[in-house]
């Protein structure tokens, strides 16, 4: 009888833990989500900052260690990088990013995805696709992007 009692309460025991554990993960999931969302809606936000010229939303959301790598393969420290974007040879029209993905892990997060853009810079008229990643850091409890890199995608080709 009481070795019954004993196998009765392992048995609830383990569904408790079970049950406890389910709980856990399943909050660390949507704390998970929650978090690659609200990344996401500060990468669009530097975006639009781009687009309209915003360098106070971009000195709020770039780290100050921010890096970025151009297309070209050069490379920008913030100060250079926020520079550039308030020359008046920089004109873009349209900022857009048409997919993104981002993984998140633990205080980082990694958003990779295809930004259209187009304008005016240094006198020429551009349109651009280009795939980019930018890392995300939560800094003293914000978030911050701390590097940016975009590559070039070539035009698609027609096949006539």
């Amino acid at each position: 009888m009481l070795t019954k009692r004993i196998i009765v309460a392992a048995m609830i025991m383990k569904i408790v833990v079970i049950s406890l554990l389910s709980a856990v993960i399943a909050s660390a999931q949507g704390a998970h989500s929650d978090q690659g969302g609200h990344i996401l809606a500060l990468d669009n936000s530097c975006n639009r900052a781009l687009e309209t010229k915003d360098t106070k939303a971009l000195d709020l959301l770039l780290a100050d260690t921010f890096v970025s790598v151009d297309i070209d393969g050069s490379m920008e420290t913030k100060r250079q990088f926020m520079a550039d974007i308030k020359s008046p040879s920089y004109q873009p029209s349209q900022a857009l990013t048409e997919q993104s993905t981002v993984e998140v892990y633990g205080d980082s997060g990694v958003v990779v995805g295809v930004f259209r853009t187009k304008g005016v810079e240094k006198g020429k008229k551009y349109v651009r696709r280009e795939r980019f990643v930018d890392t995300w850091v939560k800094i003293n409890g914000t978030w911050k992007c701390v590097a940016a890199i975009t590559v070039l995608m070539p035009a698609k080709q027609s096949s006539d």
